[in-house]
C-alpha cells in the first residue's frame, strides 16, 4: 500500500503539494484526478523519491522509495514517456535497466511483447511516435514484475486500440492484488477504468472515495422533458420545488425531483409528454463542479472579449 502523510512541498513560499494524506490501496484502480498545475506529478515524483518532501512522508509498504532494495522490483512507474536515450534501442534500454536489477534477459523480451513492441526491439525510440514511447515506458514499470504501479497520463498518444489496452493492463493488474495509481484527464477513460478516486486541487485533498459515490455526490442528478406545453409544466414544477432550465432541443432538464414525480406531476395536470429521462451526472461533470474553484489555468469563453 502507498500510504501518505501530511504530504507537503515548496518551493518559497509557493506550496504545490499541501499536506496530503491519503492511501493507495491493492486490488483497486485508483484514479488520481486534478486540473494542471494541482500537484499530481509532484506528489508522485515524492512517492518515488525523485523530490524530496518539505514535510511528511510518502511510503510503499512502510518504507520510502530510497529504502527499497530492488526498487524495479517492488515499484514500477511510468512519468515521462520521453525518458531514454534516443539512440540506444528499444531492447537495450530495457536491457540495460534489466541488469542493473537483477533482471534477466528473457523478461525484457517478455515485457516487449506484452506492450505490443515485439517487432520493433531492434530499432531505436527517438524515431518512435509519442504512442510507441508510451508503450516502452510503460515495458519499463513493468520490467520487475512489481506488486506497485504508478503511471502518469499513459494514454497521451495513444490510438483507440491502445487507450484500451491500457484499460485491460491496468484492471487486469488490480485484479491480480497489485496496487495501482493512475494518472489522466480523460474522464471518459477514467469513468471505464478506475475504481476509487483520489482528487486534488492547488496541492490539497478534495476528493478520497469510490469512483459512484464521488459522482454521486458532487453533481446533481437530472430529468430531461419534453412536451408542447413545457411553459405550463416548468410553472408547476417550480411550485413543487423543483430547478427547471432549458434543457438540450427545447426540451427542460429538471432537478430536485425524481422521473416518476414529474411524471405524476405532468399526468394529474393533462399535460402529455412526449420524453421523460433520467439524467445521470457523468464523471467529468462530477470532476468539473468539485474543481471549478481550483482550476489555475482557464480559458476565456468562445467568441470572448481578447
Amino acid at each position: 500500500m502507498i500510504e501518505l502523510r501530511q504530504l507537503t512541498k515548496k518551493y518559497g513560499d509557493v506550496a504545490v503539494v499541501d499536506g496530503l494524506s491519503f492511501d493507495v490501496r491493492p486490488g483497486v484502480v485508483t484514479g488520481f484526478l486534478g486540473p494542471n498545475g494541482a500537484g499530481k506529478t509532484s506528489t508522485m515524483r515524492m512517492i518515488l523519491g525523485l523530490d524530496r518532501p518539505t514535510s511528511g512522508s510518502a511510503t510503499i509498504g512502510g518504507r520510502r522509495y530510497a529504502d527499497l532494495p530492488v526498487p524495479l522490483r517492488e515499484v514500477g512507474a511510468l512519468l515521462d514517456a520521453q525518458a531514454m536515450h534516443p539512440r540506444r534501442t528499444a531492447f537495450d534500454h530495457l536491457l540495460f535497466l534489466a541488469y542493473a536489477n537483477g533482471i534477466g534477459r528473457r523478461r525484457v523480451e517478455e515485457v516487449l511483447g506484452l506492450v505490443g513492441l515485439a517487432d520493433v526491439t531492434g530499432r531505436r525510440p527517438g524515431g518512435f511516435s509519442l504512442g510507441m514511447k508510451q508503450r516502452l515506458g510503460i515495458a519499463v514499470a513493468l520490467l520487475g514484475d512489481p506488486p506497485v504501479v504508478l503511471l502518469d497520463e499513459p494514454v497521451n498518444g495513444l490510438d483507440p486500440e491502445g487507450i484500451r489496452w491500457i484499460r485491460t493492463l491496468t484492471r487486469g493488474l488490480a485484479a491480480e492484488g497489485r496496487t495501482v495509481l493512475l494518472s489522466s484527464h480523460l474522464m471518459s477513460e477514467m469513468a471505464l477504468t478506475a475504481d476509487h478516486l483520489v482528487v486534488i486541487g492547488r496541492g490539497r485533498l478534495i476528493a478520497d472515495t469510490g469512483l459512484e459515490a464521488f459522482v454521486r455526490s458532487a453533481a446533481r442528478q437530472g430529468v430531461l422533458v419534453r412536451t408542447p406545453d413545457a411553459q405550463r409544466l416548468a410553472s408547476l414544477l417550480r411550485e413543487s420545488g423543483a430547478a427547471v432550465r432549458p434543457g438540450a432541443d427545447g426540451g427542460l432538464m429538471v432537478t430536485g425531483m425524481s422521473g416518476a414525480e414529474v411524471g405524476g406531476l405532468a399526468g394529474a395536470h393533462g399535460i402529455v409528454l412526449h420524453e421523460l429521462t433520467p439524467r445521470r451526472a457523468s464523471l467529468e461533470d462530477a470532476y468539473l463542479e468539485l474543481t471549478g474553484d481550483s482550476v489555475e489555468f482557464a480559458a476565456s469563453a468562445a467568441g470572448g472579449a481578447s
